[in-house]
Protein backbone atom coordinates (compact mmCIF):
# COMPACT_ATOMS: atom_id res chain seq x y z
CA UNK A 1 0.00 0.00 0.00
CA UNK A 2 1.20 3.69 -0.92
CA UNK A 3 0.81 6.28 1.38
CA UNK A 4 0.85 10.55 0.64
CA UNK A 5 3.49 12.43 2.47
CA UNK A 6 3.43 16.22 2.08
CA UNK A 7 6.33 17.96 3.55
CA UNK A 8 6.75 21.40 5.09
CA UNK A 9 4.08 22.99 3.23
CA UNK A 10 3.57 25.61 5.64
CA UNK A 11 2.84 29.34 5.77
CA UNK A 12 6.56 30.12 6.33
CA UNK A 13 7.76 27.70 3.72
CA UNK A 14 5.41 29.39 1.49
CA UNK A 15 4.94 32.52 1.54
CA UNK A 16 6.78 33.68 5.35
CA UNK A 17 9.66 34.01 7.15
CA UNK A 18 12.00 31.09 4.64
CA UNK A 19 9.58 31.39 1.73
CA UNK A 20 10.82 29.24 -0.82
CA UNK A 21 9.65 31.35 -4.05
CA UNK A 22 9.31 28.02 -6.10
CA UNK A 23 6.90 26.48 -3.37
CA UNK A 24 4.17 28.30 -4.98
CA UNK A 25 3.89 25.93 -8.84
CA UNK A 26 3.73 22.80 -7.13
CA UNK A 27 0.72 23.16 -4.75
CA UNK A 28 -1.93 22.78 -7.76
CA UNK A 29 0.07 19.15 -8.15
CA UNK A 30 0.37 18.26 -4.25
CA UNK A 31 -3.62 19.26 -3.94
CA UNK A 32 -4.64 16.86 -6.99
CA UNK A 33 -2.32 14.59 -5.34
CA UNK A 34 -3.98 13.98 -2.05
CA UNK A 35 -7.68 14.68 -3.42
CA UNK A 36 -7.17 11.49 -5.88
CA UNK A 37 -5.69 10.06 -2.70
CA UNK A 38 -8.33 10.53 -0.36
CA UNK A 39 -10.87 8.91 -3.24
CA UNK A 40 -9.52 5.89 -3.33
CA UNK A 41 -8.18 5.61 0.49
CA UNK A 42 -4.59 5.75 0.07
CA UNK A 43 -3.69 7.44 3.55
CA UNK A 44 -2.51 11.24 3.33
CA UNK A 45 -0.16 12.16 6.23
CA UNK A 46 1.40 15.92 6.70
CA UNK A 47 4.96 15.89 8.14
CA UNK A 48 5.30 19.21 9.30
CA UNK A 49 7.89 21.37 10.87
CA UNK A 50 6.54 23.09 14.82
CA UNK A 51 9.50 24.52 16.38
CA UNK A 52 10.53 24.53 20.03
CA UNK A 53 12.67 27.94 21.04
CA UNK A 54 15.13 25.55 21.85
CA UNK A 55 15.30 23.37 18.32
CA UNK A 56 19.26 23.34 17.34
CA UNK A 57 18.05 23.79 14.03
CA UNK A 58 17.05 27.71 14.87
CA UNK A 59 20.56 28.60 14.67
CA UNK A 60 21.13 27.18 11.10
CA UNK A 61 17.52 28.99 9.54
CA UNK A 62 16.51 31.19 12.91
CA UNK A 63 12.93 31.26 13.69
CA UNK A 64 10.51 29.93 11.72
CA UNK A 65 7.63 27.53 11.73
CA UNK A 66 7.78 28.10 15.40
CA UNK A 67 4.66 25.55 17.26
CA UNK A 68 1.58 27.15 17.48
CA UNK A 69 2.33 30.42 15.04
CA UNK A 70 0.22 31.09 11.92
CA UNK A 71 3.82 30.49 10.29
CA UNK A 72 3.61 26.49 11.35
CA UNK A 73 -0.07 25.97 9.29
CA UNK A 74 -0.14 24.03 6.50
CA UNK A 75 -1.46 26.74 3.56
CA UNK A 76 -4.75 26.64 3.44
CA UNK A 77 -4.96 25.45 -0.23
CA UNK A 78 -3.66 21.87 1.40
CA UNK A 79 -5.62 22.15 4.77
CA UNK A 80 -5.97 18.49 6.08
CA UNK A 81 -9.27 16.50 5.81
CA UNK A 82 -10.52 15.21 8.84
CA UNK A 83 -9.12 11.50 8.08
CA UNK A 84 -5.86 12.45 7.56
CA UNK A 85 -3.00 12.39 9.87
CA UNK A 86 -1.00 15.36 10.78
CA UNK A 87 2.79 14.95 12.32
CA UNK A 88 4.97 17.76 13.89
CA UNK A 89 8.67 17.46 13.55
CA UNK A 90 11.94 19.40 14.83
CA UNK A 91 14.47 18.30 12.36
CA UNK A 92 14.48 17.72 8.36
CA UNK A 93 13.26 14.14 8.78
CA UNK A 94 9.73 13.15 9.11
CA UNK A 95 10.50 10.18 10.84
CA UNK A 96 12.54 11.69 14.03
CA UNK A 97 10.75 11.24 17.01
CA UNK A 98 7.43 11.48 15.26
CA UNK A 99 5.48 8.45 15.47
CA UNK A 100 5.49 8.38 11.46
CA UNK A 101 6.97 4.28 11.31
CA UNK A 102 4.42 3.34 13.80
CA UNK A 103 1.79 5.25 11.65
CA UNK A 104 2.88 3.62 8.68
CA UNK A 105 3.13 -0.29 9.94
CA UNK A 106 -0.69 -0.14 11.33
CA UNK A 107 -1.72 1.32 8.03
CA UNK A 108 0.83 -1.53 6.36
CA UNK A 109 2.34 1.46 4.05
CA UNK A 110 5.24 -0.29 2.00
CA UNK A 111 5.75 2.80 -0.18
CA UNK A 112 5.85 6.26 0.35
CA UNK A 113 5.09 9.40 -1.96
CA UNK A 114 6.79 12.32 -1.14
CA UNK A 115 5.84 15.64 -1.74
CA UNK A 116 6.81 18.90 -0.90
CA UNK A 117 9.86 21.01 0.46
CA UNK A 118 13.09 20.83 -0.25
CA UNK A 119 14.29 17.80 -2.18
CA UNK A 120 17.56 18.68 -0.67
CA UNK A 121 17.04 18.53 2.78
CA UNK A 122 13.41 17.70 4.47
CA UNK A 123 12.19 15.32 1.49
CA UNK A 124 15.85 13.85 1.65
CA UNK A 125 16.23 13.06 5.27
CA UNK A 126 13.17 11.63 5.53
CA UNK A 127 13.69 9.69 1.95
CA UNK A 128 16.96 8.36 4.02
CA UNK A 129 14.98 7.45 6.90
CA UNK A 130 12.39 5.89 4.79
CA UNK A 131 15.06 3.62 2.83
CA UNK A 132 16.86 2.60 5.84
CA UNK A 133 13.07 1.38 7.40
CA UNK A 134 13.00 -0.71 4.10
CA UNK A 135 9.80 1.79 2.24
CA UNK A 136 10.14 2.07 -1.46
CA UNK A 137 10.17 5.80 -2.42
CA UNK A 138 8.42 7.50 -4.85
CA UNK A 139 9.20 10.99 -5.45
CA UNK A 140 6.24 12.90 -8.15
CA UNK A 141 9.15 15.88 -9.70
CA UNK A 142 6.02 18.32 -10.25
CA UNK A 143 4.73 18.03 -6.62
CA UNK A 144 8.59 19.01 -4.90
CA UNK A 145 10.91 21.97 -4.74
CA UNK A 146 13.94 23.60 -3.49
CA UNK A 147 15.26 27.39 -2.72
CA UNK A 148 17.19 27.17 -6.08
CA UNK A 149 16.79 24.84 -9.36
CA UNK A 150 20.13 23.61 -8.71
CA UNK A 151 19.36 22.06 -5.17
CA UNK A 152 15.87 20.89 -6.58
CA UNK A 153 17.96 19.06 -9.27
CA UNK A 154 20.80 17.99 -7.29
CA UNK A 155 18.09 16.54 -4.60
CA UNK A 156 16.07 14.68 -7.36
CA UNK A 157 19.23 12.94 -8.39
CA UNK A 158 20.34 12.28 -5.01
CA UNK A 159 17.28 10.65 -4.14
CA UNK A 160 17.02 8.71 -7.79
CA UNK A 161 20.77 7.33 -7.31
CA UNK A 162 21.26 6.45 -3.20
CA UNK A 163 17.72 5.86 -2.12
CA UNK A 164 16.79 4.17 -5.44
CA UNK A 165 13.50 6.30 -5.61
CA UNK A 166 11.09 5.88 -8.35
CA UNK A 167 11.35 9.74 -9.70
CA UNK A 168 7.95 10.64 -11.83
CA UNK A 169 5.02 12.79 -12.14
CA UNK A 170 2.05 13.46 -10.62
CA UNK A 171 -0.63 12.78 -13.16
CA UNK A 172 1.71 9.28 -13.94
CA UNK A 173 1.16 7.98 -10.34
CA UNK A 174 -2.81 9.36 -10.66
CA UNK A 175 -3.09 7.03 -13.78
CA UNK A 176 -1.11 4.06 -11.85
CA UNK A 177 -4.37 4.60 -9.29
CA UNK A 178 -7.26 4.31 -11.52
CA UNK A 179 -5.61 1.42 -13.45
Amino acid sequence: MEAVVVIDMLEDFVTGELKCERAEKIIPNIKKLVETARKKSIPVIYSNDAHLPTDFELKKWGKHAMKGTKGAEIISQLKPHKDDIVLEKRVYSGFFETGLDSVLRNLKVDTLILTGLHTNMCVRHTAADAFFRGFKITIPKDATEAFTEKNYKEGLEYLKNVYNAEITETDKIIKRWEK
